[in-house]
């Protein structure tokens, strides 16, 4: 399995990324590798991360590396990051643009 991101959660994970290097460049590279080592599992055991509590109708799941929330769906032979939201944040039901290219 391949894992990707949609242009918007792509987004989002650069947010994050550059607002923890604002305060501490050290962390926001100690957060991105534990959330590359954490995604990775997801090529070899995508249903690994649980359905979102708020939605369990949905065919959205997530992962957790703390504070923030992957949200990811699993389509075709690839795990899509959907959206990365702090988990103080009440997420909006997750939307689909995930891309076949």
């Amino acid at each position: 399995m391949k894992i990707l991101f949609t242009p918007s959660a792509r987004d989002q994970f650069l947010k994050v990324l550059a607002y923890i290097r604002r305060d501490k460049p050290s962390a926001a590279i100690s957060f991105r590798q534990k959330a590359e080592k954490v995604l990775s599992r997801l090529r070899d055991h995508p249903e690994s991360g649980r359905t979102l509590p708020e939605f369990p109708d949905i065919h959205f799941r997530e992962v957790i590396v703390t504070p923030y929330r992957f949200f990811y769906r699993v389509k075709d032979n690839a795990v899509w990051i959907v959206a990365v939201w702090h988990c103080a944040q009440i997420p909006n039901e997750p939307s689909d643009e995930t891309h076949t290219d």
